[in-house]
């Protein structure tokens, strides 16, 4: 997903983050619009539910993903609850 830093299952609060997220989605048709962007070789795109919500929003609001700089330009920065970067620093690909 552009824009989203999120834990890998193996890591802290990965599961929880995994099941926010299946939560967010479950039953429902995801469109996906492209950035014409890979990252380690997958495409890379924003996810939106059929209500317009941006799902990587939705997770960083859950305070289980951040906003992943590179790809987001900073476009979610201001969603992430107070201290989540303190709390999800663990995991962090840029530690």
């Amino acid at each position: 997903m552009a824009g989203i830093d999120a834990p890998e299952l193996n890591q802290p609060w990965g599961q929880k983050s995994k099941w926010e997220m299946v939560k967010i989605c479950k039953g429902q048709a995801i469109r996906v619009e492209l950035t014409g962007e890979t990252s380690y070789d997958r495409l890379v795109g924003t996810c939106y539910l059929p209500d317009d919500r941006d799902i990587g929003a939705e997770i960083i609001k859950a305070g289980l993903a951040l906003d992943g700089g590179h790809f987001s330009k900073g476009k979610y920065r201001h969603l992430e609850p107070a201290g989540i970067r303190k709390k999800l620093r663990h995991y962090r690909r840029w530690n």
